[in-house]
């Protein structure tokens, strides 16, 4: 496995404890995102170092920078259909492309002109974006937010091959480190080595709320 890992315990001394943030793995090159598949699109992304086979294009596909984000929605890759947990490295300046394309999910008064002018960027940009409460190994709600980022239409068909780098399996990691936090050992815990990203674009960061 290839992700740079720390203990939890440590990396929650350097992470905001609240705000916006995009918690991540990242390099100039890369960031890492996370997906939960079941086995039968999982394992074919995975061998297949690319998205495909029953994989839909048709369909919004969303991704998680944020490790803990995941796990909250996936139950530790114990939830039906999700038991195949994906570290993807993707190419970073692709990801930033994506946030400047990004439409947010619900109307914000402060961001848009008017409901109308959202609706029709809305309809316009094939990416959306949501920021939701993050979330501690247990699943406790956090007052930090984490983002998520739906890809649809030519934005999911460049993701599912072109704007990837690797894709890694991750589900035996998860399995070992969800049994830590069954046992409430957290000191024992480790989880990708993450850190809050921001761009050189300021106005890009100001439109995510970036802090």
């Amino acid at each position: 496995m290839k992700l740079q890992l720390k203990k939890y315990t440590e990396q929650i001394k350097e992470w905001p404890q609240s705000g916006y943030h995009i918690i991540a793995q990242y390099d100039d090159d890369k960031i890492i995102v996370y997906q939960s598949y079941r086995p039968e699109i999982g394992n074919y992304a995975a061998n297949n170092q690319y998205f495909g086979g029953a994989f839909s294009l048709d369909r919004m596909t969303w991704i998680k920078p944020n490790f803990l984000w995941m796990m909250y929605r996936n139950g530790w890759g114990t939830k039906e259909g999700q038991e195949v947990v994906l570290a993807i490295h993707l190419k970073r300046t692709v990801f930033e492309n994506y946030l400047q394309d990004a439409v947010y999910s619900s109307f914000k008064p402060e961001l848009y002109k008017s409901y109308v002018s959202w609706q029709q960027d809305v309809q316009r940009s094939n990416v959306r974006l949501q920021w939701d409460p993050d979330h501690d190994p247990y699943g406790v709600k956090l007052e930090r937010r984490a983002i998520q980022i739906g890809l649809r239409n030519e934005f999911i068909r460049s993701y599912s091959k072109d704007d990837i780098l690797e894709i890694e399996d991750i589900s035996d990691f998860v399995a070992t480190q969800y049994e830590l936090v069954k046992s409430k050992n957290l000191d024992e815990l480790v989880t990708p080595h993450e850190k809050p990203l921001v761009f050189e674009n300021k106005e890009l960061n100001k439109y995510l709320m970036l802090k």
